[in-house]
This record gives structure tokens, sequence and C-alpha cells, in this order.
């Protein structure tokens, strides 16, 4: 039986490879130095491939190291933990991997002067060298009760803190956990949940003063080993002071949040921009929901939570200029492509073609947005956001996100200029191979 998540964009790739003085389309901005990164599934034995789903795979990442101008190299190696090395060595024995527990295949980031390939729930990150090799498991953000950093902790760039919200299957508690600059653990709170159904808190918010979690129906029972969407599960907002103490839950009708955009404190309310969608979502196929961007302004004294649409055409992976992580923003970039939803067909910079795959930028001060389309067989994942060095705009800057090149069978890292989102890529790096859809990414700056 086929399946969409092995197949066509999704097709895993069989080999590590390392490609110096790579070619480019248009010039890549001078002073930019530091590297691409972008992490994502990449399985190494499916024994039924209908039962596979995109996040089964051990980690792969795969980047781009840029300076003066220059693709110095491309780069794509496993995660590798020892369930995954163990498996390397059975293929190249030409023996059957059987099924391969996932190493972190989630995120990639960079913090405490490490590179850190991290894993959904709250297991163990792996840190990775300059040359994305790996280096081991890495205690990161860990407690005693056996959380760790997660799939998506996000750094304060105030004060250079990372913070997760991790969990763990079958414990009735999250925890949000605190991790200075230097990589200690300054502070872990407690987040009690409903029971030993554990929801899927793939992302959360975080302003300046608070961390919101959204405790959704998509929960994870021990009898079924498995995510599923339970109806009669009360669906409920978290709000948490960041400096620790109670929880206050506001309950809200059954939603599926993806991804979070930004949140930010405004007066006695927090406005939280995210991508959502209406339930039931099914953890095995996430192209079958239709998430949109929306709004919510939540207020905690008066516990209400107020949602309103900002953009109802499907799209994910939402990302922002982080400088202005938890603080008020104005731009939003988010990906579109037949995989989040209905495809998204909008007129493009050529007007007799239409775009499946684009990205966009979102003026939402304005209540606008700019298009940048590519071609209907050019599956384009995630934007991150690299701020131009000697700028200071919230978007003066760059997006960077791979995009396939059906007519070479491989793909390009395209560098769009934020502020001249319609207009050509400022470059075109042409990579010698494929990268498969993924996951999510970052710009990390050189040291």
């Amino acid at each position: 039986m086929s399946n969409r998540y092995l197949e066509g964009p999704f097709a895993p790739v069989k080999e590590e490879v390392t490609v110096h003085d790579l070619p480019v389309t248009g010039r890549i901005p001078a002073d930019l130095d530091g590297r691409y990164l972008r992490m994502g599934p990449n399985p190494l034995g499916v024994e039924d491939p209908s039962a596979h789903f995109w996040a089964f795979g051990a980690g792969m990442v795969h980047g781009v190291r840029i300076r003066d101008g220059r693709a110095e190299w491309y780069r794509n190696r496993w995660v590798r933990s020892a369930e995954v090395d163990d498996a390397l060595r059975k293929l190249e024995r030409g023996e059957d991997p059987g099924f391969v527990v996932p190493s972190p295949n989630v995120h990639v980031i960079g913090h405490a002067g490490r590179t850190l390939a991290l894993i959904e729930g709250g297991g163990l990150p792996h840190e990775l060298g300059e040359d994305l090799d790996t280096i081991g498991p890495c205690p990161l953000g860990a407690t005693p009760e056996g959380f760790s950093a997660n799939a998506h902790s996000k750094v304060d760039p105030r004060t250079g803190d990372l913070h997760s919200v991790a969990y763990l299957m079958g414990q009735p508690f999250a925890q949000h956990i605190t991790t200075d600059p230097a990589g200690t653990v300054t502070r872990a709170t407690n987040i009690p949940l409903q029971g030993t159904r554990t929801p899927f808190l793939h992302d959360f918010a975080l302003s300046q003063n608070y961390v919101v979690v959204f405790d959704i129906p998509l929960v994870f029972t021990m009898e079924a080993m498995s995510f599923q969407w339970d109806p009669a599960y009360q669906a409920r907002v978290g709000v948490l002071p960041r400096a620790g103490g109670e929880v206050r839950w506001l309950p809200v009708a059954p939603f599926y949040v993806s991804h979070v955009l930004n949140a930010h404190d405004d007066g006695a309310t927090i406005t939280v921009d995210l991508i959502r969608a209406e339930g039931p979502a099914d953890v095995f196929d996430p192209g079958a929901i239709e998430p949109t961007l929306d709004r919510w302004t939540i207020d905690p004294v008066r516990g209400t939570v107020d949602q309103r649409r900002l953009d109802d055409r499907a799209q994910d992976f939402p990302r922002v200029n982080d400088a202005f992580a938890t603080l008020p923003h104005r731009f939003g970039y988010s990906a579109v492509s037949p995989v989040y939803g209905t495809p998204f067909i909008t007129d493009g910079p050529h007007p007799d073609e239409s775009f499946t795959n684009a990205l966009v930028k979102h003026d939402l001060r304005h209540g606008t947005t700019e298009v940048h389309g590519f071609a209907r067989d050019a599956a384009v994942g995630e934007a991150a956001f690299a701020a131009n060095p000697s700028g200071g705009g919230e978007d003066d800057g760059y997006l960077m996100a791979y995009v396939a090149d059906p007519d070479r069978g491989a793909s390009d890292l395209v560098i769009l200029s934020a502020q001249d989102f319609t207009g050509p890529p400022v470059a075109r790096v042409h990579l010698p191979v494929r990268v498969p859809l993924g996951f999510h990414g970052n710009w990390i700056p050189g040291a």
C-alpha cells in the first residue's frame, strides 16, 4: 500500500552527502555568516508502509554553511542515537533494520554555545558538532523528574533564557523548564494535566510574563499506545506566570493547534498568533486538516479567550523575526502547500501561472499579505528568518527555505529579501541532492 509520507517530496534519502563550494544563482549577502539548518524525519526501515506516519523516522539534519558571500558546504547527517547507529550498521551488512526508534527529528536550535537536535515530548536532545556530526545525548534542560528541552523550546531574546514545555507519555503533569544562557536549569514548574491521558503539547506560547499551554483533545492513551482524538476531552488553555505559580485553566471549544507564530502581553491580556484547525485531528495524517492563522486574545483575570481569524488560507510553519519573540510584532511568515490542507492557489509574480506552493508574508498591522509563489511541483518547507547583521528593522533580513527543483531532481536553498518579498530571490544555492520535506530549522549565526 502506498503512503504519501514515503513518496514524492517526503521520500527519504539514503545517503549522507558532503559537497563544498556550491553553485549559486544571484548573490549571497556578503555579511551573512552562519549555518542554515533544518531537521526532519528520514526513515531507515519501514516494515508496514500503511502504518507509517510523518513523525516516524530517524532525524536527519540538512545544512548549508554561508560565509563571505559563498556557500561553503552542504551536509546532511542522521542524528546518530544508539538505535540509529545500530540500524545503520545493519544496513551496511545488508540486514533489515526493522523498526528504528526515532532519534531527535523535529527541530534544531543553537543555545548555550551548542547546536541541539530536539525531539517531541521531553526526551534528551542530541548535540551536533559544527559539521553536523552527532556528539551525543545532551542533558540540556534535564530535570530530576526526567523531562528535558522539547521540540519547540524557545529563546527569550531579552534574557537569552531557553523556555521549554516538556511532557512524557503517561505522566499526569508537564513541566515548564527555564534554562539560562549557560545551559543551567534555573526553574522547573509542574503543569497538572487531566489524568494520565497525555495531550499532544507540541507547541506553546511565550510572552513577556506568561507561558500559554494548549491542552487539546488529541491525547495519548497507554491502552492504544497512540495519540487519538477524543471528542469528550475538555479542551483548555492554560496560563502560567513565567515566574512560577498556579496555572489558570480556561475552557474552550475543541480545537487543534499545530504551531505558534508569537505572543506578547498587551496590558492585562495576552495576544497569541497561532496556526489552529478544527478537530478531529489525526496525528497519522496532518495533511487531513486545514490549519489557518488566527489571533487569540487571552484575559487570565476575566477568564476569557477571544478568537478571530487573521487568514483563512491553509498554511503552517509560522515564523517571526526571533528578535521580536515574546514582543509585539508586525510581520509573520508561513508556508503554503497541499501538505497543509486544501491547495492554496493564487496569482504569483507571473500572472500566467498559479501556485500551490508558496511562502507568505503577513503584515498584521495592516491586515495584508504578500505571496512568493513557487512552481507547482516545487515543494517548499518552513522558512527561517535571518536578520540583516547591519540592520535593525523587524523585516530587515532574509527568509531561507529549502525548495524542490523538480527539473534537476534536487533542491535549492532559496534566500528571499523580507523587504522585497515578491521580488526574485536574492540567491539560490543549488544543492546536489534532494531535501525531503521536513519539520523545523534555524539560521544559526557564526560565533
